[in-house]
């Protein structure tokens, strides 16, 4: 029965030419390996008879050669079509990922176990199937070298067929459902466990470390069920297969022994009817590589879903020349009804309580979220600077110009503009200091993340609380080097602190998702809830 990742895989061995020349390469072997029971055997026939043939010998020879030669290039064939169909998946998933934005419908943890875990399985598509394939036309062609050495052989080995056909149906049917059920809580813990990882200081703070490892490890006696579900079918199918095996190849051989007594068959056409009937049987031999596709198909049906996602509807970018307006936006449960307007130039800051929407109003003003309803209008070039910034890149330098052509001389511009360039050049190598051995504060990532937006030159600078790790002092050089480095352009930044507000010019007041007022800090202060905002209500 077809699958939602079964039209993933075909594109997937469709695209490359590896596969067909690994096709091509195993066809040439297993045409050797089934001509080499019938050398062999010739072979056999003439060292009893006492005569020497070249002929023989020269090609028994070369067939063995063929088959060894043939198997060596395909595992080098297998492990580039492996590689190359992996890079191709995870390439087009992580694109897919990175287009549906922030938040993702995926949690992180389960991303990350699709690119990395399903898109390797779905990348051994072309091997399991050529493996599969091939061993069938193997034992096809096996059955036929029987008959041609004798139709009663032939006939013997047939009726162990059905048989072998059921073993394989049942385990594909009992396979299936336990194969995708491990793959979809792999990805649950793998995401619980992410999870856990980015808030491990949090959880020691709490003391709650024994309560987090059980939420971590919930799910995993559903994980075991469906692995020892998997080993019981892989144990049922294997012991079954390994009682056919050696039955049919009795049989095999009493009807060739009869043929022998009859004179039908020569002493090497026994050893023949023995290799030909351990070929036929291949198939059956091949039950892990059935339980290997159903991971697959499981693991592409999840990289499927991902690829098929709609992408979340967002404003299309138009020239505002620094000015934001929202109209009616609508975000989840986040935002309601927002109408906004903030001229081009202005510095305006967006407070709030707890859980108001401000994360939120900043994510759809720098166009990293999509709204439900509404229209937004400023959108064209946008810096966004974030409360807890992913520093990317190898060193110190790249991660502040990440994403641009910027030189040298751009970089150390953006970080002195960001109050953070006396600490860069006081590191071991400077600028050029790998990113994983850098001994940054919470305060001074922030500034690199601030310059990271700075270097881009917006229109627009979005900020995420990112300046909530520096002291009011820092904070008060930052925003004067951000009007110098960036006259007349728009800056938004979310904020607890009174004393940033009041530096602002327009004041963005959030209440439960919604505008409860704006103007100056001056302004506002006059009402108890807006002082609440930032006294707590004392």
């Amino acid at each position: 029965m077809a699958k939602p990742g079964d039209a993933l895989l075909f594109s997937v061995v469709r695209r490359d030419h590896r596969p067909w020349l690994l096709l091509l390469n195993a066809a040439v072997a297993t045409t050797g390996g089934l001509l080499l029971p019938a050398a062999l055997a010739d072979a056999v026939d003439m060292a009893l008879s006492g005569t020497f043939v070249l002929f023989t010998v020269v090609w028994l020879l070369l067939l063995a050669a063929t088959e060894i030669v043939g198997d060596a290039i395909g595992i080098v064939l297998a492990a580039s079509a492996t590689s190359r169909a992996t890079a191709w998946l995870r390439r087009k998933l992580s694109r897919k990922l990175l287009v549906l934005g922030h938040p993702s419908p995926f949690a992180a943890g389960d991303a990350v176990s699709r690119v990395t875990g399903d898109c390797g399985n779905a990348g051994g598509i072309a091997v399991t199937m050529i493996t599969l394939v091939v061993t069938a036309v193997s034992s096809a062609g096996a059955v036929v070298a029987l008959a041609l050495l004798d139709w009663r052989l032939a006939a013997v080995f047939v009726v162990s067929v059905p048989l072998a056909g059921l073993l394989i149906r049942t385990h594909m049917r009992m396979t299936a459902d336990d194969v995708l059920t491990y793959q979809e809580v792999s990805g649950e813990v793998s995401a619980r466990l992410l999870d856990s990882v980015s808030g491990l200081r949090t959880i020691a703070s709490a003391g709650i470390a024994g309560r987090e490892t059980d939420r971590v490890l919930e799910p995993l006696p559903r994980l075991a069920a469906a692995g020892a579900g998997m080993w019981r079918t892989q144990a049922k199918m294997m012991w079954r297969a390994g009682l056919l095996l050696p039955a049919v190849e009795v049989a095999v051989l009493t009807a060739a022994g009869f043929g022998v007594m009859e004179g039908r068959l020569s002493t090497g056409d026994v050893l023949a009817a023995l290799g030909y009937s351990a070929l036929g049987m291949g198939i059956v031999g091949q039950m892990t590589q059935l339980t290997v596709l159903e991971r697959t198909r499981a693991s592409a049906g999840r990289i499927a879903e991902v690829l098929d996602t709609p992408i979340p509807k967002r404003p299309a970018p138009q020239p505002s020349n620094g000015v934001i307006e929202l109209r009616d936006v609508h975000v989840g449960g986040a935002l309601h009804g927002v109408s906004l307007m903030i001229p081009a130039g202005t510095f305006a800051a967006v407070v709030g309580s707890s859980g108001a929407g401000k994360s939120t109003l900043a994510a759809v003003l720098g166009g990293l979220s999509a709204v439900d309803s509404g229209e937004v209008r400023g959108h064209d070039a946008v810096g966004y600077a974030f409360e807890r910034p992913a520093l990317l890149g190898t060193t110190i330098g790249r991660s502040i110009g990440y994403g641009t052509d910027a030189d040298e001389v751009q970089v150390r511009d953006a970080a002195v503009a960001a109050q953070v360039h006396d600490v860069l050049i006081r590191l071991p190598q400077g600028y050029e200091t790998p990113v994983a051995d850098a001994p940054l504060s919470g305060g001074e990532a922030q500034r690199i993340g601030l310059a990271r937006a700075i270097i881009r030159d917006p229109d627009v600078l979005v900020l995420d609380d990112a300046t909530a790790s520096l002291d009011t002092v820092t904070e008060a050089k930052v925003d004067k080097a951000l009007t110098t480095a960036l006259p007349g352009r728009t800056r938004v930044v979310v904020t607890h602190r009174p004393a940033t507000a009041a530096r602002a010019d327009l004041v963005v007041w959030l209440e439960n998702g919604r505008v409860r007022g704006t103007g100056t800090h001056r302004e506002l202060w006059n009402h108890e809830d807006y002082r609440a905002v930032f006294t707590g209500g004392e």
